[in-house]
C-alpha cells in the first residue's frame, strides 16, 4: 500500500511523512523540488506540481492512498479538483483530506469555502475517506512570537467566542493514523474535527503569554481590519483580505469542538492533546 503525500515539505506535510516513515508506510512524497526534501532515503521523492497533470498521473502510479494538502493559494481549489480527478483515473481507494472546522459555515471565506466544495467532490468520488478538518493551527503563533516579545502585545483578533488552538503534530499524528486505515469494501467518508485540549479567547491567550513571559501581556482587540492591513506587508492582497474574513468569522462562529471531539482524538492519539501554554513555552524558548 504506496501513500502519496502531497504539500510534503510544508509544516503539516513533512510531520505527516514523517510519521508515515515511522511507522514503516511505503510513503511517496511529492515535491517540487526534491533536492530540498530532505527526507530519509526510504521515503520515495517525486518531483511534481499539483498543476501539472503530466506529473500527476506519474505521481499516482501504484498509489492506493492520497495525502490531499494543498495551500491556502488562489487556484487552491482547482489544484485539488485536478488532483482528485486524477487520484479516481489512477485507482485510488482512500483519501484523506486536509480542510478546515467550520468549513461548511464560514461560506463567505474563500478558502474554507472553497475546502468545504473539496469535501463535497470526496462525499462523489466513491471512495473510502477521512476529512480532517483542523481548527486555529498553534504554530500560527510563530509568525507572532518576536512581535509579542518586542512590543509585549498579543495581536492576533482572536474575539471572544473561543479558539480550539491545535498542534500541528498531533494534526500530523491524526493524519498518519487515518492514512494507515485500509481501504475497505464499503465506501464511507468520515469528518473528524482536529482541535485542542481547551478553548481560548484572545484574553486567554495573551493571558498565557504573560504567565509564560512573566510579564503583562494584553489583548490588543478585535480589529480584523487592522489585522488585513498588517498581513498585507507579507502576503498578496487578496490573502490578507480572506485572513480578515476568517478572523471576522472567528467573532460569529469562534472554532469550537462538537461534543467527544477532543475525547475522541484523546482515544486516537492514546494520550492527552498537546496544550497551547506548553507550545507556547516551547517556541519562546527557542
Amino acid at each position: 500500500m504506496t501513500i502519496l503525500v502531497t504539500g510534503a515539505t510544508g509544516t503539516i506535510g513533512r510531520l505527516v511523512t514523517e510519521q508515515l516513515h515511522q511507522r514503516g508506510a511505503a510513503v511517496r512524497a511529492l515535491v517540487r523540488d526534491p533536492a530540498k526534501a530532505g527526507f530519509p532515503a526510504a521515503v520515495e521523492v517525486v518531483q511534481g506540481d499539483l498543476l501539472n497533470p503530466d506529473s500527476l498521473r506519474g505521481a499516482l502510479q501504484g498509489v492506493s492512498t492520497l495525502f490531499l494538502l494543498n495551500a491556502a493559494v488562489a487556484d487552491e481549489f482547482t489544484q485539488a479538483l485536478v488532483t482528485l480527478n486524477l487520484a479516481r483515473e489512477a485507482g485510488v481507494q482512500r483519501v484523506v483530506y486536509l480542510s478546515v472546522i467550520n468549513s461548511d459555515l464560514s461560506f463567505n471565506v474563500p478558502h474554507f469555502a472553497g475546502k468545504y466544495a473539496v469535501e463535497r467532490m470526496i462525499e462523489r468520488m466513491g471512495v473510502s475517506a477521512t476529512i480532517l478538518r483542523p481548527a486555529y493551527f498553534m504554530s500560527n503563533e510563530l509568525t507572532i512570537k518576536d512581535a509579542v516579545q518586542q512590543y509585549g502585545v498579543y495581536p492576533m483578533p482572536l474575539g471572544s467566542k473561543g479558539i480550539a488552538m491545535i498542534d500541528p503534530r498531533d494534526i500530523a499524528e491524526v493524519a498518519a493514523i487515518a492514512l494507515s486505515q485500509g481501504t475497505g469494501a464499503t465506501a464511507t467518508v468520515e469528518r473528524i474535527n482536529l482541535v485542542g485540549p481547551e478553548t481560548l479567547t484572545g484574553t486567554q491567550a495573551a493571558a498565557i503569554w504573560s504567565a509564560v513571559l512573566d510579564r503583562p501581556i494584553p489583548y490588543a482587540g478585535d480589529d480584523t481590519a487592522g489585522l488585513e492591513q498588517t498581513m498585507r506587508n507579507f502576503m498578496p492582497t487578496w490573502m490578507a483580505y480572506d485572513m480578515r474574513l476568517m478572523a471576522d468569522r472567528f467573532h460569529i462562529d469562534g472554532m469550537l469542538p462538537a461534543a467527544g471531539d477532543v475525547e475522541r482524538l484523546t482515544s486516537l492519539l492514546g494520550r492527552p492533546l498537546r496544550t497551547y501554554r506548553d507550545y507556547v513555552a516551547e517556541i519562546t524558548q527557542q
